[in-house]
């Protein structure tokens, strides 16, 4: 079975909680597990202007998904940054380019989850793994989130990401926060349990 990771990170962060879905994943006998990028839209002299391009660089090794990608795995993680309550432009792009695939069923049954970071605690994160899953359940996937069996998402004695909806990280205003041990937590149990969905949805 096929599990794909996709997701759009400018500086990093949800590359890094892509690294740890997919740790999660990986746990899960008899999945294999690709993780990609969707294409970067914005042009380089503005990606200079951001202060992304080190993060940028960093990302060039990890190889750019295509639609076919999507059609080919049993599930899908997709992964991106919170922009105004919303998916990132290049992550909505992407999936605009999908009408292919809901066209001809192509994803219809397929596994989908979510996760996604924000600059500040209250920025947005359920709304724009609720946003996207309206995109999921337009192609007829199957929507799976972060339960609360994982129990880090139950204290209050740390700022931290991850609802029911999925897995999120918080990055500061400037972009300084890296992924909390507690929210790279709550993104290797989301990989698991998505790829655990996915295995005994093969196995039928």
């Amino acid at each position: 079975m096929k599990l794909l990771i996709v997701f759009h990170s400018l500086y990093g962060h949800i590359a890094k909680m892509a690294e740890a879905v997919a740790a999660g994943a990986r746990e899960v006998p008899g999945i294999d597990v690709t993780v990609k990028r969707v294409p970067e839209t914005l042009p380089t002299e503005v990606i200079d202007k951001m202060g992304a391009t080190a993060a940028q660089s960093s990302l060039a090794s990890v190889p750019v998904a295509t639609i076919d990608d999507l059609a080919a795995a049993d599930g899908i993680i997709f992964g991106s940054p919170t922009r105004f309550g919303n998916m990132t432009a290049q992550m909505k792009q992407f999936l605009d380019s999908t009408g292919g695939l809901w066209a001809s069923g192509a994803l219809v049954g397929k596994v989908g989850a979510v996760f996604t970071s924000s600059a500040t605690q209250h920025g947005g994160q359920e709304s724009t793994i609720l946003s996207f899953h309206t995109v999921l359940l337009h192609h007829g996937m199957v929507i799976v989130g972060l339960p609360y069996a994982f129990q880090g998402q139950m204290g209050v004695a740390e700022i931290t990401g991850c609802s029911p909806y999925g897995a999120s990280t918080i990055t500061g205003g400037d972009g300084s926060r890296m992924p909390s041990e507690n929210e790279l937590a709550g993104a290797r149990y989301q990989g698991k349990h998505v790829a655990g969905i996915v295995a005994k949805l093969g196995r039928r």
